[in-house]
């Protein structure tokens, strides 16, 4: 995996209840970062409008409200390529684990990031059904969708139940309706402090709702277990060499190198365990997709067949009417020749 991603966080001890995990995932554009930033209440990561990412990899930054709880944030710019086609599994697996380790002990909600000012594509919802072959069904009860673009709205005196009333496909309402319909409307340009902090304090009262309905739990699978335990297994490690006596600097930089190669091992197997599960969830997705087209096919098919019928009957009906009339004509001329 080319070293390690432990740091000097990952510790043995439960995290604190002031502490709150929120990932950010979404297409290319749709203003994940600068959803952080607002979050942040400050320009951590970094945000331009682009129709290609601006970073490349997970990130995390944190900020402390005013009463003391700690806010983790992860972008996930690697992961928009769950959105897109182009980009393998295998850069999307690595960017999975990477946003894993920087979760370290759960992720307490997702928050799935689209913009009023695009439309909906086939591409997230793909994603998003990745996502729930990933993690399991479960992951749904930690959503919360935000919608970007909340300006646009506003200068066309709309809100976000206008928008949603008016563009919402039904693959974006079946999104909500698993999601228990939490959403907050964004702008992320605006300089109205007021506003600023109403719509975060939106967005936390949703992450809140979220944990209490999950009974105080973050979400986690056996993918977080596996890395927790080998991080803390290579920390104790490292701990155990560090009070090693009579051996040299050599010998002991040799120790923490097999150490890490272990760790970096099963870095690798957990890889390609997500690996493994996106190219089945991308090849379920395809057949699902053939199917559809088939379906959709047949169905084309059997309405111009019965179009063709239709067409059919309206031609004999004009042909027997053309007779009919014809033949009332010729009456008709016949009656006046004998008069």
């Amino acid at each position: 995996m080319g070293g390690s991603f432990i740091d000097d966080d990952w510790e043995i001890t439960s995290s604190s209840n002031e502490v709150r995990t929120v990932v950010l995932v979404g297409r290319t554009g749709n203003g994940k970062s600068a959803t952080g930033n607002s979050i942040l209440g400050r320009k951590a990561f970094k945000s331009r409008t682009s129709s290609s990412g601006v970073t490349s990899t997970c990130e995390l930054q944190k900020t402390v409200l005013r009463d003391g709880q700690v806010i983790n944030v992860i972008d996930t710019p690697g992961l928009a390529g769950l959105f897109d086609s182009s980009v393998g599994p295998e850069f999307v697996g690595k960017e999975i684990v990477k946003c894993i380790d920087l979760a370290k002990d759960g992720i307490h909600a997702v928050i799935v990031v689209f913009s009023v000012r695009t439309r909906f594509s086939e591409e997230e919802t793909a994603a998003l059904s990745s996502l729930r072959t990933l993690f399991g069904n479960k992951i749904v009860d930690y959503m919360i969708v935000v919608f970007t673009g909340g300006d646009d709205l506003e200068e066309n005196d709309e809100t976000l139940d206008d928008y949603i009333g008016r563009e919402c496909p039904q693959p974006l309402k079946e999104i909500l309706d698993l999601c228990g319909n939490r959403r907050v409307l964004f702008d992320n340009k605006t300089k109205d402090e007021i506003k600023q902090f109403a719509q975060v304090q939106q967005l936390l009262s949703h992450v809140n709702m979220v944990i209490a309905k999950n009974g105080g739990q973050p979400y986690t699978d056996e993918l977080f277990a596996e890395l927790k335990k080998g991080a803390i297994k290579l920390r104790n490690q490292q701990i155990e060499v560090d009070a090693l006596k009579g051996y040299s600097k050599r010998e002991i930089l040799e120790f923490k190198e097999q150490m890490h190669r272990t760790y970096d091992d099963q870095l690798k197997r957990i890889t390609e365990m997500v690996e493994s599960k996106l190219k089945e969830a991308t090849a379920r997705l395809e057949q699902q997709l053939a199917e559809e087209q088939a379906a959709r096919l047949k169905a084309e098919e059997h309405a111009m067949l019965a179009q063709k019928r239709s067409d059919d009957e309206i031609r004999k009906l004009r042909e027997h009417l053309e007779k009919a009339h014809e033949e009332l004509r010729k009456r008709g001329e016949n009656r006046c020749s004998i008069l």
